[in-house]
């Protein structure tokens, strides 16, 4: 374990020199700055934890939220937790006490923005049910809808009726919908995984970056931690039963599909043949997780422990484990240990602890500063980086950064 917590720690260094200037956005997009995914907010959250546990000075962390910040901050309705007004609020919530008077100012302008943002939001999506329309993915996914918005508010103003608007939204959206006088899934969408084109019957999302797990995880969390509206146990029992029903039996333990069309819900069976990557956006870790954290919310130990198993056999098959080629939080190593690392602290066995070992050595062992998908958090080295200092320091984030994928 030192050795490779050594081997970390080293490899963040190299980390925290890929990340060392902040660039300028282009000018065509003045708001990539502001991007958590990709820009200088998520890369921020990365220099904060640097900061926060001691390994680096204030002023890398504070040179890259001034960048991130540069310029007009938007909080227009298509803002979430991965962009605009939500995004830097998040980072500005990270910093530690010390600092806090710094950014006590702008982070109380930008949370006032964010609580309005929730507010126009539900009312907005509540409308869209009223009208039996079907949602679509910025309505409610982590990134960019009201999930993300509320894992902000979860941190931040957890008893406010702001929070208390979100979850009642997310009981609603575990309704069935009457939409053109048939009855579909709350979360039912009508376009395509990509958003970019519309499919004909729509489909339903079972992953955590875009799908109803999502919603579950932030039901899950908030409950556990008492923060609770009329209908949202049953809300978190109507999606474990949604995902139970979906839940594909092989050789080497469960796995969900990603999707769902209409033609699967027509034969009572999915089209895709067996599991995908194993990731926190869409593979069993994001859902197991989320499985996980309902039944230690529910009190319901067997359903605990049945998710956690499926976690446990998923990482132990090499197959679904070799399906794994790239270094992103999103559906890469680092993502997968953040995942397990945060699932293991909270399970009943010790079977998961057990499998961390192994994937800290793959995340080691897969680690190239500056040879990923750009510099970012979701899919580049900032959140490389980030998973490997729990790796370091073999603890929990001081900051809490992984909030933003609501795993914790």
């Amino acid at each position: 374990m030192t050795e490779v917590m050594d081997q970390a720690h080293t490899l963040v260094q190299d980390f925290t020199a890929a990340l060392s200037q902040p660039s300028t956005p282009p000018k065509d997009e003045p708001w990539a700055g502001q991007s958590l995914a990709t820009g200088a907010a998520g890369i921020a959250l990365f220099h904060i934890e640097q900061a926060a546990t001691g390994q680096a000075t204030w002023h890398s962390a504070h040179r890259w939220i001034g960048q991130a910040a540069a310029g007009e901050i938007t909080a227009t309705d298509s803002t979430g937790l991965y962009l605009g007004a939500p995004a830097i609020a998040f980072i500005l919530q990270s910093v530690p006490d010390s600092v806090e008077h710094l950014y006590r100012d702008a982070r109380t302008a930008l949370h006032s923005h964010v609580v309005n943002l929730a507010h126009r939001r539900v009312g907005s999506a509540l409308a869209r049910m009223y009208r039996g329309a079907h949602a679509n993915f910025a309505e409610y996914d982590t990134f960019y809808g009201l999930t993300g918005i509320g894992a902000y508010l979860l941190r931040t103003a957890p008893n406010s009726d702001a929070m208390e608007k979100v979850l009642r939204y997310l009981v609603s959206l575990t309704h069935p919908l009457d939409c053109d006088g048939h009855s579909t899934l709350g979360w039912w969408v009508d376009h395509d995984m990509r958003r970019t084109d519309r499919l004909p019957g729509g489909h339903g999302n079972l992953g955590v970056a875009h799908g109803i797990t999502g919603p579950l995880l932030l039901l899950a969390q908030a409950h556990r931690r008492g923060i609770q509206v009329d209908g949202q146990a049953e809300a978190i029992r109507a999606i474990c039963d949604h995902l139970d029903t979906w839940r594909q039996e092989s050789d080497t333990g469960p796995w969900w599909p990603e999707h769902l069309t209409l033609t699967d819900l027509k034969t009572g069976r999915p089209h895709q043949h067996g599991p995908a990557r194993p990731s926190w956006c869409y593979g069993t870790p994001g859902i197991a997780r989320a499985g996980q954290l309902a039944g230690i919310a529910l009190g319901d130990s067997a359903l605990q422990r049945m998710y956690e198993n499926a976690l446990h056999q998923c990482l132990s098959d090499p197959v679904q484990l070799a399906r794994i080629t790239d270094g992103g939080l999103c559906h890469g190593w680092p993502g997968l240990y953040q995942t397990v690392f945060r699932a293991a602290h909270d399970a009943g066995t010790p079977h998961l602890a057990a499998q961390l070992p192994a994937l800290r050595k793959n995340l080691v062992a897969h680690a190239r500063p500056a040879a990923g998908d750009g510099p970012g958090l979701l899919e580049g080295d900032a959140g490389y980086a980030l998973a490997l200092t729990t790796v370091a320091a073999d603890r929990p984030p001081i900051t809490g950064w992984d909030a933003c994928l609501l795993i914790n």
